[in-house]
């Protein structure tokens, strides 16, 4: 076995190759892009689409009720829509988080339960 290499015939065309010239060359004829909003203005006259998803024009913004307090247990339970709706309502309307709401219900009923008013 042979440790040369065979000739794939690439190497005279490449001995003469300067990278940094051929860098240079390029930068000198290059053109600047033209802004992203010409080009798709110039793309939607000529009929082209974008498959690129287009973001809904209105947008749902749900209420986050989540804050930093401290409450690291979780509570799972199972309700009717209607409760939850409701007892949602209720913590809206006070401006509570949920877990605030679960803890001032808890605390009513404690003091309703105990007849201490």
């Amino acid at each position: 076995m042979t440790n040369e290499r065979p000739d794939l015939g690439f190497g005279g065309e490449l001995d003469g190759f300067d990278p940094k010239a051929w860098d240079s060359a390029t930068k000198k004829n290059s053109v600047p892009r033209p802004p992203k909003e010409a080009t798709m203005q110039m793309a939607e006259a000529i009929g082209f689409k974008s498959r690129e998803p287009k973001l809904p024009v209105t947008v749902n913004h749900k209420i986050d009720r989540r804050r930093r307090t401290g409450r690291n247990a979780q509570f799972n339970l199972k309700a009717r829509p209607e409760t939850i709706e409701a007892f949602c309502r209720i913590a809206d309307r006070k401006g509570w988080g949920l877990g605030e709401t679960l803890e001032e219900a808890v605390m009513l009923l404690e003091r309703e339960l105990s007849g201490a008013k």
